[in-house]
């Protein structure tokens, strides 16, 4: 067992080194303690009283004092060895630790040049924790040096590993709290260096900071016996290296060689891999690092024990300014740090304290990987016309808008193969979602065994699969947060796993956007196929179009969704939303055979407008206005909408029908609730003020009336789409059932458009009879009726 207590490899501290880093940790410490508690007196220059304190105390101080030690030893090696280094901090509630950590080096100043570094600026840094208009109790976008938000748990990991790729010299420490350990997202997270090529990636540092507590139950991990952690650490791959006890200055020296010994282990390895001598995959090293709860803090309150407890999770003292024992004990436990050793008269670290903090952009907080954007390179994109499907006659030729879209992919890959900052990620559907095109660029990133069966595992590939949807978003979020470009492709149905990874992601890129210092990034692009209209053997349990529901309640200026009714519509979105900054982009497209309906000038055109009149599907010719709207938004509604059409076309000649189609669904939105919308005057200039409207969507249809709720039209409006009736079936049984099919469109029609009913009863009839015929035919022959199969756009 690599143990530092008992076989050190790392450099011995000196006795100044040693007291110098002590004095840090000591001055983190008294600032976390501080945030937590203090709105005035912050040098405690007189004695405290009530009024120094916060009248509600917030802020989580167990997880401080260790991750605090982290930050400590993380400075003293950067400045040792020169490193280019960032810190993932994974804990929920470290917020106090790591502003105290920011201050301390000068970048908090310097982000925020009021709260200066001096008592002064303490006193602003102590009020505004967790105090109205000031900051969040977690690492959070306003915190300098920080990726992760540590609001939500899980995910610290897999943000660490995408920071990595492809940052050959960069290191990513990542401190995983013991509660946060118990996640499955984290749990298989540890699976990552599995993925992590020593050649072209940098190296991540797991620490496993186990203190012992959640907010009120032991962890699993921490009541593991040595031994049996070790196993599961050296099971996933890892060597650790423990540092564990509660004396400080024994912590120090254990934490020092702990660090020297993962960082040679590190180094070797790279160079191992670089040099051409390394024939397997590295166990890469990480700390196990064993500190009490709340470390530093009151060792008992009103009788009860608190350090080393779940009592100390949030805030030990809870009655200061009531209780006049509880200010007093408050008092001492400040005053216990030695603060005169480390400010000055005027509130200024001595420098003792700050001996062991690197320089300009070493430093944690000032790090240009920690602000991603500043990094970010426009990503090389080619021309849309070698990739367009020639669309003669629309409704005529067919093809697969996400194979044609691997090919643009597969471009994209090529043409950033030297820079290397682009990545597909996906759970093990790259080749399933017709994308494979991308392997004759770059394989999928594999380091574990391989066998002769295996195609397209590549070391040095940047396509990556792994069965985990939270793994594939946080190895995309780090990549994107670090100042690169990617695509994550994943089944619309289970794209839902990561539900609370897209909305703290977009929370994340809505706060920076408020922030000057925040550089813009890449944005994170979802594409979502093998979707709910196409599931033929997968069945009910893979339908589920309802991820767009989700980010449409997300904030308007972050959030866009675009649904793409055929090939070279999709092209022209995937150039879109490649080329775009600071937004959550959701592309739904179909990876079946799907009708080409505009050539490429025409998708750009009609992109670019977001919803648009199809004019040669209507009938409006000689019409001052029309008697109905069909419109439409998703391939398949699409495809219905245009049937439809053909048969009102066919059967009611007379009928004016106006065709729109919808490719941005935000468009429907009010011009004052989302950058995207159109006026009042547009929509009634596109969808009537007064007419009926059959919408055919190809989601929830309650998504499209929440959408247009406010519009003068609305109570025209009827929406067809998924009513959650699925199964495995033909697909057009699919759309039959859910009321979305062609011949229920016109029956609609004739049901709304007043005056129709009496008229236009054979036509309605003829429809329900070939629907009642589809039933019997599907179920004698196994495929959809040969007029289904066969229909093409009429010349």
């Amino acid at each position: 067992m690599s143990d530092v207590r008992t076989a050190p490899t790392g450099s011995a501290l000196d006795d100044d080194e040693l007291h110098a880093l002590d004095a840090h940790w000591r001055a983190a410490n008294y600032l976390a303690v501080g945030q937590i508690y203090l709105m005035g007196n912050p040098l405690l220059t007189e004695p405290l009283r009530p009024e120094h304190i916060k009248p509600r105390l917030l802020g989580h101080w167990g997880t401080s004092p260790g991750l605090n030690l982290v930050h400590t030893h993380l400075n003293r090696v950067i400045r040792s060895r020169g490193l280019d280094a960032i810190c993932v901090w994974g804990p929920g509630h470290g917020g106090p630790a790591v502003l105290a950590n920011s201050w301390l080096d000068g970048t908090y100043s310097e982000t925020y040049p009021d709260i200066t570094r001096d008592a002064d600026g303490m006193a602003q840094l102590f009020r505004q924790f967790s105090f109205p208009g000031g900051v969040p109790s977690h690492v959070a976008p306003e915190t300098p040096g920080s990726i992760h938000e540590g609001g939500e748990l899980g995910y610290a990991l897999s943000h660490a590993y995408g920071a990595a790729f492809d940052n050959p010299d960069l290191v990513v420490a990542c401190v995983i709290g013991d509660g946060e350990a118990e996640t499955g997202p984290l749990a298989a997270s540890w699976h990552s260096n599995k993925f992590l090529d020593p050649v072209h990636d940098g190296a991540v540092l797991p620490i496993l900071h186990l203190n012992g507590y959640k907010i009120a139950n032991p962890t699993v991990l921490s009541r593991l016996p040595e031994e049996e952690l070790d196993e599961l650490m050296r099971g996933y791959g890892h060597e650790p290296i423990h540092v564990t006890g509660d004396d400080p200055l024994t912590v120090h020296r254990e934490m020092a060689a702990a660090m020297d010994t993962a960082l040679d282990r590190i180094a070797a390895f790279q160079r191992a891999a670089r040099g051409g001598g390394a024939d397997r995959r590295p166990n890469w090293p990480m700390i196990v690092l064993r500190t009490p709860k709340g470390w530093t803090g009151p060792a008992e309150v009103d009788g009860l024990p608190v350090e080393g407890t779940w009592r100390a999770h949030q805030v030990p003292l809870a009655g200061v300014r009531d209780n006049p024992e509880h200010l007093v004990q408050l008092e001492e436990w400040l005053r216990s740090y030695r603060i005169d050793e480390l400010f000055d008269h005027e509130g200024r670290p001595r420098p003792q304290v700050l001996e062991c903090v690197p320089e300009g952009e070493r430093r944690l907080g000032a790090n240009p990987h920690a602000n991603g954007g500043l990094l970010l390179r426009d990503l090389p994109l080619p021309d849309l016309g070698r990739f367009a499907v020639p669309v003669d006659k629309p409704g005529t030729t067919l093809h697969e808008p996400t194979r044609v879209l691997g090919d643009l992919l597969e471009q994209v890959m090529a043409d950033t193969a030297e820079r290397r900052d682009f990545r597909l990620v996906g759970p093990d559907e790259t080749a399933s979602n017709r994308l494979q095109a991308v392997f004759e660029a770059s394989g999928k990133a594999w380091q574990a065994r391989t066998l002769d069966v295996d195609e397209h595992l590549d070391p040095h590939g940047r396509v990556m699969e792994i069965l985990s949807e939270h793994t594939c978003q946080g190895w995309l979020e780090g990549y994107l947060l670090t100042g690169r470009h990617g695509l994550f492709s994943c089944y619309e149905a289970f794209v839902h796993i990561v539900d609370s990874m897209a909305n703290q992601h977009i929370k994340w890129l809505r706060t920076t956007r408020k922030l000057p210092w925040r550089r813009p990034l890449a944005s994170l692009n979802y594409l979502l196929t093998s979707h709910v209209w196409r599931q033929d053997h997968n069945g009910f349990s893979h339908q589920d179009p309802g991820f767009v529901d989700h980010v449409l309640n997300k904030a308007p200026e972050v959030v866009r969704v675009y649904l793409p009714p055929d090939t070279n519509t999709l092209l022209s979105v995937a150039d879109h939303v490649l080329r775009s900054k600071d937004y959550v982009n959701v592309v739904v497209a179909g990876k079946q055979p799907c009708f080409d309906w505009l050539d490429m000038d025409a998708a750009r055109a009609h992109c670019a407008r977001g919803a648009g009149i199809w004019e040669w599907a209507g009938s409006e010719d000689g019409h001052t206005e029309p008697d109905v709207v069909l419109a439409c938004a998703g391939d398949v509604p699409t495809q219905e909408t245009l049937a439809a059409a053909a048969l009102l076309r066919e059967h009611l000649p007379n009928l004016a029908v106006r065709v729109v189609n919808v490719v941005d669904l935000a468009r429907l939105l009010p011009k004052d609730e989302h950058p995207h919308g159109m006026s009042d005057a547009e929509y009634d200039a596109l969808f009537t003020a007064d007419k009926p409207v059959i919408f055919a969507y190809h989601g929830y249809p309650w998504l499209i009336h929440r959408l247009a709720y406010r519009r003068t039209g609305h109570r025209n409006l009827h929406v067809r789409g998924y009513k959650e009736i699925g199964t495995t079936t033909t697909p057009f049984d699919m759309v039959v059932r859910n009321d979305l099919d062609r011949y229920r469109l016109v029956m609609d029609v004739i049901d709304r458009v007043p005056g129709l009913a009496v008229p236009a009863a054979p036509v309605r009839q003829l429809m329900e009879d070939t629907r009642l015929r589809h039933h019997d035919w599907i179920r004698e022959h196994g495929t959809d009726l040969p007029e289904v199969t066969d229909w093409t756009w009429p010349a």
